[in-house]
């Protein structure tokens, strides 16, 4: 789908339009995360309070503006719905986002701030994505894809390129796991950079969709999804990316939602930040201790995306 090359244009291209987002060391902390010197990217700072704005930016910049001229459209569990949005105000055209059902009210709410025509459609992503594609083969509307479209995981492997920027020295990276495009597109620059460093997903255990297809030799897709954490619930991946998957990312473990609620409010607790429930899904595999760390190991955590749900409880 995308090699080292795709991700150093998208970094060139998107440069100015998102922001190079810190990286903090957790420490001094009341309750640690073992013996591993842990490292946070703090994503959730990035403009829309995610990643996702990385691929979009980039995939709006690929495109003519004759190809923009019916508006965007996507479907989200709510983070990459942002990031369309914004990629819509950037523009000047309209943005239209489908959303399941258990999308969060925060989210939503952001989202018509950003100007964008919001339709609640299905009880997962796969469904509300169904919606999204015809409207845009009714309407002519550019599709956002958010995580199969190569210049959506290109965007997203510029966290990679900062990450090895900032933390060099860095042996294990953690990541949150929806599509997969995050995940991919981190890979694909570290494996090329710094091919020792150890890249590790984490998903819901409600929607393990990336690892019961590699457990299978191939991409199948889940039956039923029982996890409440929209932007982690995905029941097929795209073929590429599960390739990707599958030959650049060195394991997948998973965190049930009631230890993303646990992490995130550790985050809000001990280091101050207001992550979503996936933002908070590489701390809980660290508190669970679900990812086998080394003494001494240099641990990087994507803190992926921003919401209030540990503040709200």
């Amino acid at each position: 789908m995308i090699g080292i090359e795709d991700v150093r244009a998208a970094a060139e291209r998107i440069n100015g339009h998102v922001r190079r987002t810190p990286m903090m060391d957790a420490t001094a902390l009341m309750s640690p995360l073992g013996d591993a010197s842990v490292a946070l990217k703090l994503e959730l700072l990035q403009v829309t309070g995610s990643f996702k704005a990385r691929g979009a930016t980039n995939r709006l910049l690929s495109l003519a503006k004759a190809d923009l001229a019916k508006g965007i459209v996507t479907a989200s569990g709510g983070n990459h719905g942002l990031a369309t949005a914004r990629a819509g105000w950037m523009a000047g055209v309209p943005a239209t986002i489908f959303l399941p059902t258990n999308a969060t009210p925060a989210k939503i709410e952001k989202l018509k701030a950003w100007g964008a025509d919001v339709r609640i459609v299905g009880s997962a992503w796969h469904e509300s994505n169904v919606a999204a594609l015809d409207f845009a083969e009714r309407t002519g509307a550019a599709y956002f894809h958010p995580f199969a479209d190569p210049q959506v995981v290109a965007g997203q492997g510029t966290v990679g390129m900062e990450i090895l920027d900032q933390m060099p020295d860095v042996d294990v990276i953690l990541i949150a796991m929806g599509g997969g495009g995050l995940a991919s597109g981190v890979a694909t620059a570290v494996k090329a950079l710094k091919p020792s460093t150890r890249v590790i997903g984490i998903e819901a255990e409600g929607c393990p969709v990336l690892l019961r297809a590699i457990e299978a030799g191939e991409n199948i897709g889940l039956d039923k999804i029982t996890t409440s954490v929209a932007t982690m619930a995905c029941a097929k991946s795209d073929d590429a990316i599960f390739e990707i998957v599958r030959d650049r990312v060195d394991g997948i473990v998973l965190v049930d939602d009631e230890e993303m609620r646990k992490a995130a409010a550790w985050l809000w607790f001990e280091m101050g930040l207001a992550a979503d429930l996936s933002g908070a899904a590489a701390i809980a595999a660290l508190r669970e201790g679900r990812v086998a760390v080394k003494p001494g190991e240099r641990v990087c955590a994507i803190v992926c995306g921003a919401g209030p749900d540990a503040i709200l409880g």
